[in-house]
């Protein structure tokens, strides 16, 4: 009794060494991705032009790195805020911690260089060498074209310096280890030719990293198996909760009855000289798709992106989209 004993107690040990081994290796030795490149981003009047396009209106990200006001709906940027970050996204969002939105105005990144902005922008790995949570999805990001990063990066550093103070991001366990492992070099792909429509929908898609609201979430990280089908939940403080629109072509619950033409239309009606956000009262319908800066792409953009919308599997997913505090 006593041997087997002993034998129980030494596996024991050897299962407590490993695990110890294996959670220090990952908290000590990851993230593991190539250094920063050696960069210097020129800052023309073209690619600043072309960063606030994409910032603004395709990656968005502006809307993250403000303050959005979400007394309006579809939450627009508050003015004056733009770049500042502090967005909040925990644990009622279906995120395994509590994460916040840096402030990319110079005032935020001025101890940054390009190189170490190209690489966290593209693998997540910040220039202490530490990994970020994908909120910010960077796992599409380092899909980018070079130039693209490029010209947000120069974009970024020309906003008005906004000084905040944007509390520290937290993951829970065993997120905090498994944290280390998100990250990888960055995979860039150049701009497909507008002529292959499908190709650059889906590169702009990518960008705006559209799978990540519209595909239900299992702890933060997205089930590409039901990936565009929506139904991914975001709860309101007051705690009406919202689920992403099904943006698969499937005819009876997604978008296999609208033409091109409507889905641009549905898009550019938010960009209306004449539209103005409305008011929403607590407890009313709101929501985080920031249509108003999505209204800013151009229509050739938006085209494509219904190309490749419709060129993706067809799911079957009835949504509701918006429930109030304790209906479900």
């Amino acid at each position: 009794m006593k041997k087997l004993l002993k034998i129980v107690m030494f596996l024991f040990l050897l299962l407590v060494l490993g695990m110890t081994g294996l959670l220090t290796y990952v908290k000590l030795a990851l993230p593991d991705v190539e250094k920063s490149p050696e960069l210097k981003v020129e800052l023309t009047p073209e690619k600043i032009s072309r960063g606030s396009y994409l910032a603004n209106h395709v990656a968005v990200c502006m809307d993250c790195h403000s303050t959005r006001d979400f007394s309006l709906f579809a939450a627009p940027p508050k003015k004056g805020t733009e770049g500042m970050g502090g967005d909040r996204f925990d644990e009622t969002m279906g995120f395994p911690g509590v994460y916040f939105a840096k402030n990319i105005t110079p005032a935020g990144i001025a101890g940054y260089t390009d190189g170490e902005l190209y690489r966290l922008i593209t693998t997540g790995v910040n220039k202490k060498g530490e990994a970020i949570f994908p909120v910010m999805p960077y796992p599409y990001y380092g899909k980018m074209d070079p130039e693209d990063v490029k010209a947000i990066i120069a974009y970024i550093r020309t906003l008005p310096p906004i000084k905040s103070n944007v509390p520290e991001s937290k993951s829970n366990f065993p997120m905090n280890f498994i944290i280390n492992t998100i990250p990888q070099n960055a995979d860039p792909q150049k701009t497909p030719p507008k002529s292959d429509k499908v190709a650059y929908g889906r590169h702009l898609a990518n960008m705006s990293a559209c799978i990540e609201c519209h595909t239900q979430v299992d702890k933060g990280q997205i089930i590409k198996e039901l990936m565009y089908g929506g139904g991914r939940e975001f709860q309101f403080p007051d705690g009406n909760v919202l689920k992403s629109a099904n943006i698969t072509p499937d005819i009876e619950t997604g978008i296999g009855k609208w033409t091109e033409e409507e889905f641009i239309k549905k898009f550019k009606s938010f960009g209306d000289s004449a539209y103005v956000s409305p008011k929403v009262a607590p407890g009313e319908f709101n929501t985080i798709m920031p249509w108003t800066m999505y209204a800013g792409m151009t229509e050739e953009d938006l085209s494509a992106i219904y190309a490749y919308l419709r060129s993706v599997p067809p799911m079957k997913n009835q949504v509701v989209k918006f429930s109030k505090a304790g209906v479900k």
